[in-house]
């Protein structure tokens, strides 16, 4: 298969934390996947920056895309082109007819907001976009009933759930019981009995981070702690929410951290949490954050909406709670506080199944198995 990978999403080669979301790691880690495989002739057209200039850096990337891939039709160097979201397959809506006239096929990844992002001109966009594809890949069976609102046929829509970078964590999982290996630098001091919650990611409204500070801390012991890990629009909410609500000793935002802060954290914590509210028109198309905690044996309690799904096995790797139902969070989570034994066994369990059903390896060869069929 001659393959030629499109993407906007990879960070700077110098710089690989400035740029790495859920998007930018599936684009990534696919890529190197693939690059791997002997059954794969690949060329990149890839937009690398950080997230601070991707926005700026993408307009003309997306321009210039579409009189590259009209080049590419010409020379006919590629049987399939795949681009790792809907956004980056924006230029087909100029392009595409050409490519397909040639016998070249047309896939993308599709993760969520890059579907949903209810500007009209946009989705306008992403309707034509649907008419175009020879398939879709979803992230999530929920990216997919969205993508088939907007009149992609059903039999194009091929769900391929996210994978977790096992090498980042190997051995994480076997070292929970040790000693803190790493201090964070941005983290206090845990008091001996703390029980930790943590949560990792962009911080929006959509993750439901000011609504659970607010609405479920309250209701946990003082031994409850919660560390947010991240950046974004909504952390100065999150903080004025912490001080109305008097929880400067038990919340605490860490701000951006290192990959090695992050493993510690991961290692460290007894609960991950996801507690997304429902924001229309911002969905969570899969979180692959979920998959990092699962990877070190930290099971997650999250919200039972959208893509988060297809990441929990109720009673495996964790627990759903109905979205905005402030009481289920806190007795599931005052359940695992008076049961450690239980949460260890849950613990080992979590590593388990989410290191066999989602490594790179297996999720590369269901996307090849969906291009083969085209």
């Amino acid at each position: 298969m001659r393959l030629l990978f499109v993407s906007h999403s990879f960070p700077p080669s110098d710089a690989p934390l400035s740029n790495m979301g859920g998007m930018q790691r599936v684009a990534t880690e696919l890529h190197s996947e693939l690059e791997k495989r002997d059954d794969v002739t690949m060329r990149t057209l890839a937009l690398r920056s950080s997230w601070k200039w991707v926005h700026v850096k993408a307009v003309p990337f997306l321009a210039s895309l579409a009189v590259r891939l009209g080049r590419e039709a010409a020379a006919h160097r590629a049987d399939m082109v795949v681009f790792t979201s809907m956004t980056t397959a924006l230029p087909l809506l100029i392009a595409g007819p050409g490519l397909k006239k040639k016998g070249i096929r047309l896939a993308a990844i599709a993760h969520g907001l890059d579907v949903t992002d209810p500007n009209p001109v946009y989705q306008k966009a992403v309707r034509r976009l649907c008419g175009l594809l020879d398939a879709a890949m979803p992230v999530s069976r929920a990216t997919g009933e969205e993508l088939v609102e907007r009149g992609l046929p059903r039999e194009r829509v091929h769900v391929v759930p996210n994978a977790v970078d096992l090498e980042r964590f190997e051995g994480v999982a076997a070292s929970r019981a040790e000693p803190a290996k790493l201090e964070i630098a941005s983290a206090p001091t845990l008091p001996a009995d703390a029980f930790l919650l943590v949560t990792v990611g962009r911080q929006v409204r959509r993750k439901g981070f000011a609504w659970f500070i607010e609405a479920v801390m309250p209701k946990l012991p003082d031994r409850v702690v919660f560390w947010l890990a991240g950046d974004g629009p909504e952390r100065q909410n999150i903080e004025a929410t912490i001080e109305r609500a008097g929880l400067q000793r038990r919340v605490r935002c860490l701000g951006k951290i290192s990959e090695a802060e992050l493993v510690e954290l991961y290692r460290r914590a007894q609960l991950f949490v996801m507690p997304n509210i429902i924001v229309p028109g911002d969905m969570e198309g899969f979180g692959i954050v979920m998959l990092e905690a699962g990877a070190c044996g930290l099971p997650t309690l999250a919200a039972d909406l959208e893509g988060i799904r297809d990441v929990i096995d109720e009673g495996v790797n964790g627990w759903f709670a109905p979205t905005g139902d402030a009481g289920a969070f806190a007795s599931r989570i005052l359940a695992l506080v008076g049961d450690p034994e239980g949460l260890r066994v849950n613990s080992e369990r979590t590593a388990e199944y989410v290191t066999s059903t989602f490594p790179w390896e297996r999720t590369a060869e269901r996307y090849l198995e969906v291009l083969r069929s085209l």
